[in-house]
């Protein structure tokens, strides 16, 4: 991997992209975590101390190119960006910087009237331009007419081969410190590897089955729940070091039966190294968070060293109060899974 350069490096005075994980869980309106937007504070406030202006991006959920004006209000990052401010104002002592919300980062006279009169431009949904998922730069157009430097501080879409990832191969470009962090803490798992390691895998995206043998190569035991048990590429894994164990499901198929919690237990008790990715059930719904908790409640309990990823495994984490009991939480579950198994990823590459 080359050598990244740290944000620290920037200079004075300059307007600056910052691509941030705004992807945070939200139900009803409501924000449950906010750890992913946590992460970026020190990078906001150190470009901010060096007197620079910034306009940061993100995306949220998956909104299919609808902008928020035809039916996907829930999807805006307006609630995402009030969120930031009211954090930056409680650090700050009040409202310590100009900042504005811009409902389209591709209108020219919106953008050049946001940061002519302010500090922080926060842009709507990413994922409301198909510029984005395809990959095409002039997404970024207007912005780039008055930002000369891209910060990266969003490691959770480090392995997509977005827009907003791949601007580093067109800008003069920095990565955050939450990014360099989680660099160097996923580092020192392939350095130490304590065994026995145990690698929990959940949630609905299948990505994380595709390289689900090589962490064979690397785990003891690997721990599938969530919607992955019913995935159609279980079909096509073969488990020749029987390291895999499947979790059954309750009847429903929306949480962990009662044999998976104590199953999962046995193995999370007895590992040195664990690494979780994603809820065991459908965690939105009140009724199906009994399995993620509990295996929640397991992975801090352990004596071992424990690192976790996802918007809702962090947010059970953080909702049973067991944060001070993990010892790194990762923005991402699928990079996350993807460095671990040494695989070359979009943002530097």
């Amino acid at each position: 991997m080359k050598e990244l350069n740290s944000v620290k490096n920037i200079g004075e005075n300059k307007i600056v992209i910052l691509r941030i994980d705004a992807d945070l869980p939200i139900n009803n309106g409501q924000i449950l975590d906010n750890s992913r937007l946590l992460k970026s504070i020190s990078t906001i406030k150190l470009l901010l101390a060096r007197k620079n202006k910034i306009v940061i991006v993100g995306h949220l959920g998956r909104p299919l190119f609808a902008k928020a004006s035809e039916g996907k209000p829930d999807l805006s990052l307006k609630s995402v960006y009030l969120e930031l401010m009211e954090i930056l104002e409680a650090e700050c002592g009040g409202d310590c910087v100009r900042n504005v919300f811009v409902d389209d980062i591709k209108d020219g006279e919106k953008i050049e009237k946001a940061i002519s009169e302010n500090e922080i431009i926060f842009g709507e949904n990413l994922r409301f331009y198909k510029e984005e998922e395809i990959g095409e730069s002039s997404l970024f157009s207007e912005l780039r007419k008055y930002c000369s430097i891209f910060v990266n501080d969003a490691f959770a879409v480090a392995h997509r081969k977005v827009a907003s990832v791949l601007l580093h191969k067109e800008m003069e470009t920095y990565y955050g410190l939450s990014f360099m962090e989680e660099v160097e803490k996923i580092n020192e798992i392939l350095e130490k590897k304590e065994k026995p390691m145990v690698i929990i895998l959940g949630g609905a995206k299948e990505d994380k089955l595709k390289n689900i043998d090589k962490l064979a190569e690397m785990a003891d035991w690997i721990l599938v729940g969530g919607k992955l048990p019913k995935s159609d590429l279980r079909s096509q894994i073969s488990d020749v070091s029987g390291k895999i164990i499947w979790a059954g499901l309750r009847e429903d198929g929306l949480d962990l039966s009662d044999e998976d919690i104590k199953k999962f237990e046995e193995k999370i008790s007895e590992a040195k190294t664990i690494i979780w990715a994603g809820a065991m059930g459908f965690y939105e719904k009140e009724n199906c968070r009994k399995g993620t908790e509990e295996i929640a409640k397991a992975v801090a309990e352990s004596d071992g060293y424990k690192i976790i990823a996802g918007g809702d495994t962090a947010a059970s984490i953080s909702k049973l109060g067991l944060k001070n009991k993990i010892d790194f939480i990762c923005s991402g579950g699928g990079v996350m899974l993807e460095f671990l198994t040494k695989v070359i990823l979009p943002a530097w590459s």
